[in-house]
């Protein structure tokens, strides 16, 4: 899950135009794409045509779409390709970085120190499609307090953020990752999420959703609960009497290959 972090008034609109995705002065971009990059995560992949990339002028273009904030506080698109090399993280080692890259685990958490000398819990994750490691802050990872209408414990709370496998009483399964556009996982192909806001519950749904890692969706995935039904209309309820409103998207970060690690 993901909370959105800009606002489309911050979008630098020259650098999406350097891209040609831009009209009418807005971004050429679908809504989940656009909620993707607003919350600090990637766009799917998508082909970008007539370009200048590296100082060459290219025809064609795969790749995935992300903004970097700047240290002026302005933001930058940035373009992931397809990499034809792998480079990992100075904080991993051979064989951890090995292990994200042949899908023998869905994540790794490891403690860091930043530029600034801070120590940060992060998630570290391999997307195979560009050949580049995600890293998420987990203090950034926003925790649902409800999936389904079902209260998460504590130590379920604690799992969502470190990356981990959760399950409720419905059997849905669901976990966090930096890696799609909707930040979460599951066995499911639906599922709601809410949180507390200023006393009040939040929701929103999630459709689409990819298997769990290393899994596939079965018909069993297309099977509502009576949770997941009743938190359905507990939205639409709310959504008619103008409850409170919140965009659940995560803040993650692409591995920067030119940044100092």
């Amino acid at each position: 899950m993901r909370k959105q972090i800009y606002n489309e008034k911050q979008l630098p609109i020259a650098d999406f135009n350097s891209i040609n995705l831009v009209k009418d002065g807005k971004p050429i971009l679908g809504e989940e794409d656009l909620n993707a990059l607003l919350s600090g995560g990637r766009t799917e992949m998508m082909e970008l045509k007539n370009l200048q990339y590296g100082g060459l002028q290219i025809a064609a273009l795969k790749s995935k779409l992300s903004l970097e904030k700047q240290k002026d506080g302005r933001l930058e698109l940035r373009i992931h390709p397809i990499y034809t090399q792998v480079k990992a993280p100075d904080y991993l080692t051979d064989t951890e970085a090995e292990m994200l890259e042949g899908d023998e685990v869905p994540n790794l958490e490891k403690t860091i120190t930043d530029k600034d000398g801070n120590k940060r819990e992060v998630l570290v994750e391999f997307d195979s499609e560009t050949n580049e490691f995600i890293i998420t802050d987990t203090e950034r990872i926003l925790v649902p307090d409800r999936v389904n209408g079902e209260v998460l414990s504590l130590d379920q709370k604690e799992r969502y953020r470190k990356g981990k496998e959760v399950e409720l009483t419905d059997g849905t399964r669901l976990q966090y990752t930096g890696k799609e556009r909707q930040g979460v996982r599951s066995n499911k192909l639906a599922l709601v999420a809410s949180i507390m806001v200023d006393g009040g519950l939040s929701y929103a749904l999630y459709h689409g959703l990819k298997a769990m890692f290393g899994e596939k969706h079965d018909q069993k995935s297309k099977e509502y609960s009576k949770g997941y039904e009743q938190a359905v209309k507990d939205m639409e309820k709310q959504k008619r009497e103008g409850g409170p409103e919140l965009n659940l998207k995560q803040e993650s970060r692409g591995y920067n290959r030119s940044s100092a690690r």
